[in-house]
């Protein structure tokens, strides 16, 4: 295994598997690829989820489908899969090769993100690409060829076998998708919704739900609870930062959708708690147990926060102690001395996917205040729907935060909140070393109504009747 190497080859679920021509192409290639000799690099794992039964029966009609098949591209399922880091185990040792080698190997896939760590924790590059090319990629085993000149493979023939020999024309594909069309049993199609094995899962019954365990999937949510909706009152003072970001983290980073590996806090408190390793399942599966979600906060294996730097994921520094330990761990303990505590960022902070989960972790952390740079649009709502106050600070790239500051943030004093101008101080051992304007991301009359209950769910839990 080397740099570049392809460990992951996927044809995903969202954007492209609704195109019948893309996905024509890519049967086709891979008809092609298969009648040259052609096979997938042993170390790339290869999977096929469409977004639907019609995507699915496209493929059979139009006689495809055996042909990904050969080439490990099966139907996984339908609906989200690799695209949001549900690919399972790679193949052979690749796991360890890397770990072991610090090897930047990357995913190809057609879906539409590719956000650091995301798509496998042990994956550094993802690259988005359409069906065809996912194909063509599994086949070549590596992103560091010119995938226009150089070969794919080696045919039974013995001779080398480039993309152009394989790709199909614009005539193969129409014909293969009218072929498909009239062979499909059509739109008016009746297709299963269920199965007998589905509908014979034990269920709870009853008018209420009962509410599961420690380690369930669905526990009750805390986000009406005491201190979880405590509004900001008045200014914020000598808080510490919990994590010192750069620019464009994304909702990812804060709240990662993937595998639970079992070295990490949440695996660790899962296992711990009796769940087998191959039973932890993914962040976004257990989004409604708040306690694996609140260790999974920040968990990327991507993330990089200045207060520790040489480690990456979920670890920051308790100051001033200086003791290094999971995020979640120095939340608790900043929260257990009655520190506020504070997220510092560059700019597009909470860029990506709309995780409505960034912002919940953020609150259930303890942070009271974002302070960036600049804010990405859906999450700066999202952290104003929570209680967390999102304060823009443009002059925050030019200061050097270490960590061993104690802020400040004042003119949150009555008064409006509504774009509320403020003032934020940094100081070390006592001395001011920062002092600049900033702004209350608050840009609205309803918003400013969220931020002084406590948040969403608290305003609409005590409005009046």
């Amino acid at each position: 295994l080397s740099d570049g190497d392809v460990v992951i080859a996927a044809i995903t679920s969202c954007t492209n598997t609704s195109n019948p021509r893309a996905m024509a192409a890519a049967g086709l290639l891979a008809r092609n690829a298969v009648a040259r000799g052609l096979t997938v690099a042993p170390w790339t794992k290869t999977s096929l989820t469409p977004g639907s039964r019609a995507t699915a029966e496209l493929l059979r009609a139009g006689g495809l489908q055996p042909a990904l098949d050969e080439l490990g591209f099966q139907v996984a399922g339908f609906g989200c899969g690799t695209c949001m880091g549900n690919s399972g185990p790679l193949r052979q040792d690749a796991g360890r090769q890397i770990r072991e080698r610090g090897l930047a190997v990357s995913a190809v896939l057609s879906g539409n993100r590719n956000f650091p760590g995301r798509i496998h924790p042990d994956v550094t590059h993802s690259y988005l690409t359409s069906p065809p090319l996912v194909v063509a990629f599994a086949l070549a085993g590596r992103t560091t060829i010119d995938i226009d000149r150089d070969p794919l493979g080696t045919g039974h023939d013995g001779k080398p076998v480039l993309l152009a020999d394989i790709w199909p024309t614009e005539e193969e594909i129409d014909a293969t998708v009218a072929t498909a069309g009239r062979a499909s049993p059509g739109r008016g199609a009746s297709l299963p919704l269920t199965t007998d094995r589905w509908q014979r899962l034990p269920h709870p019954r009853g008018d209420g739900y009962a509410w599961e365990g420690e380690t369930g999937m669905i526990r009750r949510p805390p986000f009406a609870d005491g201190e979880v909706c405590a509004p900001v009152r008045g200014n914020i003072t000598a808080a510490r930062p919990l994590l010192v970001l750069g620019d464009d983290v994304t909702t990812d980073h804060i709240s990662p959708v993937g595998r639970i590996l079992p070295a990490s806090a949440a695996g660790k408190w899962l296992t711990e708690r009796g769940v087998a390793e191959d039973g932890l399942g993914s962040y976004s599966s257990r989004r409604l147990n708040h306690e694996v979600m609140l260790r999974g906060g920040f968990a990327n294996p991507r993330l990089r926060n200045r207060l520790v730097e040489g480690h990456e994921g979920g670890w920051t520094r308790l100051l001033p102690d200086g003791d290094v330990m999971p995020i979640h761990s120095a939340a608790a303990a900043y929260a257990r001395r009655g520190t506020p505590v504070i997220i510092v960022a560059g700019r597009s902070y909470g860029a990506g996917s709309a995780r409505d989960w960034a912002a919940k972790v953020t609150r259930l952390l303890g942070v009271r205040a974002v302070l960036a740079q600049s804010f990405e649009r859906i999450h700066r709502t999202n952290l104003v729907a929570l209680g967390v106050l999102p304060v823009e600070c443009p002059a925050l790239g030019g200061f050097d935060a270490d960590g061993t500051e104690e802020f400040d943030i004042t003119g949150l004093e009555g008064g409006p909140l509504v774009n509320a101008p403020l003032t934020v101080i940094a100081r070390r051992g006592g001395r001011t070393v920062f002092e600049q304007a900033a702004l209350a991301r608050i840009d609205t009359e309803v918003e400013q109504e969220w931020m002084r209950a406590g948040g969403l769910l608290h305003r609409l839990l005590t409005a009046p009747r």
